[in-house]
């Protein structure tokens, strides 16, 4: 199964940038953790703080891949090119946020990107991504 992460703006700052909310582990860290706990997935990582290098990586592994988990950062409640660059593709996207959006501004309470996902989890740190794998493991067992 090949599934991709992909991170937008300012997530290359995991374990630097407000640690209090984000943690103090870089993601690169925690991706080969995700790697080594899960050898039976073809795990790729991508991220971008540009707007349309993240369309364009969606656009890359969205007919290729079996699933992507997509950290949208700020991107998450301004991006309508993220949105229909999900929507104009094959592959199932699933909305990750390490914090609680909703816990947080108000501004950052509505997601452009939702309503193309299959599903969100926000607010359970890094554990997030772990929980996205698991599902669409899971859904493809289901499905086989």
């Amino acid at each position: 199964m090949k599934i991709t992460i992909i991170n937008g703006p300012n997530l290359n700052l995991l374990g630097k940038r407000e640690p209090e909310i984000y943690g103090s582990r870089s993601f690169e860290d925690y991706f080969e953790t995700l790697v080594e706990k899960y050898p039976d997935l073809e795990l790729t990582y991508y991220q971008s703080n540009v707007e349309g290098e993240l369309v364009n990586k969606l656009h890359e592994v969205g007919f290729e891949h079996d699933a992507i988990l997509i950290n949208a950062g700020a991107y998450t409640h301004t991006s309508v090119a993220i949105s229909d660059a999900i929507a104009g593709i094959n592959t199932p996207v699933l909305e990750i946020h390490i914090s609680n959006i909703y816990k947080r501004e108000t501004f950052r309470h509505k997601s452009i990107i939702s309503k193309e996902c299959v599903g969100m989890i926000a607010g359970l740190g890094l554990k997030g991504y772990e929980l996205g794998l698991n599902y669409f493991i899971d859904n493809q067992k289901e499905n086989a």
